[in-house]
């Protein structure tokens, strides 16, 4: 009896054993795991994103935009929408929303829509923009013919009839040309010309020509201003197929970039002053977004065999090669882009993303070597867009510091105007980025081929 107990024991003590072996989790070593293979704990997703996941995002963020822009002219008086737009009055407004329907972020949130359109296939997309423009342009007909001389700003439209600086005309005039060549719509000259009458001949300029402004000091350069002159002015040259605005254009990249360029580290400063020296050096994210959208988009308008295209495109790479250098390990860019303690922000990695996925796309840049880097941009800022449609972590409008604490304290805000266009432009070029390329986890790391290779020999 004794020995039935202890042998009745000795087998619950083993079968207890192998159950606790079996469930008990194996200690990993480098002799049954492949370690190389582990999975990362990626603060965010590694890999190429899915069509259907990018077009998700930009599907969320057109409903919120479409909602937050109304498309309406209203009377200020009795709040009631004007129909008709032979009917207006001097009482008439657009419709407030969250966000201006005239203003430098939203003439890139136009130009965004229209790419989205063109690589989704949807028309929501695309009509958005053609919607808004047409609005714009009856609201700036009737206010044209029925404002006093000289109270051209009193009114919705005063900055399309009266820019006064460079913030006012350059992206609205993209922004009208890339409508105008879309449908044609050719009520938008008279105010495309306009604008571009103010960039050539009205805005201030240095004796050697460069676009300044006399603020916050006098004869400042800002780098901003290459985005709020130069696509404006690419998109004339293509219309008109007139070369004095491509020489225009280039004349701006080469010598902001002679002034402002640092080609040790790859990027821009952000302010230069005539009289000032030194120059204290902030390179701030976003303003080296819009440099090198400006050069983007110029490298775009520019026929193929313009002489200076070739200047254009180097320093395009020279700010590129830069820039990957900055990236962080999350896929974003910090808000100044030397100083990893300085926030993370989004509207600058979205213009990075786009211009570098497009780059990539055009053969400007090697897919090899900056494909990743779009791939990995575009996975963080998707991150950002919220379930509303938001976009989270984008730096409010910013004037000009020559100290640190200016930039890494700028608020950040879901109503700045400034992210959305960017993220638009970013998912629309990732959408041909993942059709154009074989992406692929390879050995760990994303790899890109060339349409048709067997990465499996590369294993």
């Amino acid at each position: 009896m004794k020995k039935n107990l202890e042998f009745s024991v000795f087998l619950i003590f083993a079968l207890s054993f192998s159950l606790f072996a079996q469930s008990a989790p194996q200690k990993v070593t480098d002799t049954n795991t492949p370690l190389h293979a582990l999975q990362p704990d990626y603060p965010v997703p590694y890999g190429p994103a899915k069509a259907e996941d990018i077009k998700a995002i930009l599907n969320r963020i057109y409903t919120y935009l479409d909602f937050s822009t109304p498309a309406k002219v209203i009377d200020s008086k009795s709040k009631t929408e004007i129909t008709d737009m032979t009917k207006l009055t001097g009482d008439a407004l657009f419709e407030p929303g969250i966000f201006r329907l005239i203003s430098y972020e939203w003439g890139v949130t136009y130009g965004a829509m229209i790419l989205a359109g063109e690589a989704t296939g949807d028309d929501k997309f695309t009509d958005y923009t053609l919607k808004r423009m047409a609005l714009i342009a009856d609201v700036a007909k009737y206010f044209r013919a029925n404002t006093p001389a000289g109270q051209g700003r009193n009114n919705p439209a005063g900055s399309v009839l009266d820019p006064r600086a460079l913030d006012d005309a350059g992206s609205m005039c993209a922004a009208m040309i890339k409508s105008l060549n879309t449908n044609r719509n050719l009520v938008l000259r008279p105010y495309i010309d306009n604008y571009i009458e103010y960039i050539s001949k009205k805005q201030l300029r240095l004796q050697d020509g460069t676009l300044a402004r006399n603020r916050p000091q006098p004869s400042t350069l800002w780098l901003d201003d290459l985005y709020m002159s130069v696509p404006a002015l690419a998109q004339m040259g293509k219309l008109t197929g007139s070369n004095d605005y491509f020489e225009d254009a280039c004349r701006q990249v080469i010598q902001f970039s002679q002034r402002m360029f640092n080609k040790e580290k790859g990027v821009y400063m952000h302010g230069w002053v005539e009289d000032m020296e030194p120059h204290p050096e902030f390179y701030w994210a976003r303003c080296n977004g819009w440099a090198l959208l400006a050069m983007t988009e110029l490298l775009d308008a520019m026929p193929s065999g313009y002489p200076m295209k070739k200047d254009i495109l180097d320093q395009y790479r020279a700010h590129v090669k830069g820039l990957a250098l900055y990236q962080s390990g999350s896929g974003f860019w910090h808000q100044l882009m030397d100083r990893n303690d300085s926030y993370l922000e989004t509207s600058a990695t979205a213009i990075f993303t786009y211009c570098i996925a497009h780059g990539v796309n055009m053969g400007w840049i090697d897919a090899k070597a900056y494909g990743p880097v779009a791939v990995l941009g575009w996975n963080a800022v998707q991150t950002k867009v919220n379930n509303q449609g938001q976009v989270e972590g984008t730096c409010v409008g910013t004037g000009m510091a020559f100290d640190p604490a200016f930039y890494y304290h700028r608020p950040v805000n879901v109503a700045a105007a400034h992210g959305y266009g960017p993220v638009i432009m970013a998912g629309a070029e990732m959408l041909k980025l993942i059709k154009y390329y074989e992406i692929i986890i390879n050995d760990s790391a994303v790899m890109f081929y060339k349409l048709g290779t067997d990465w499996r020999n590369y294993r």
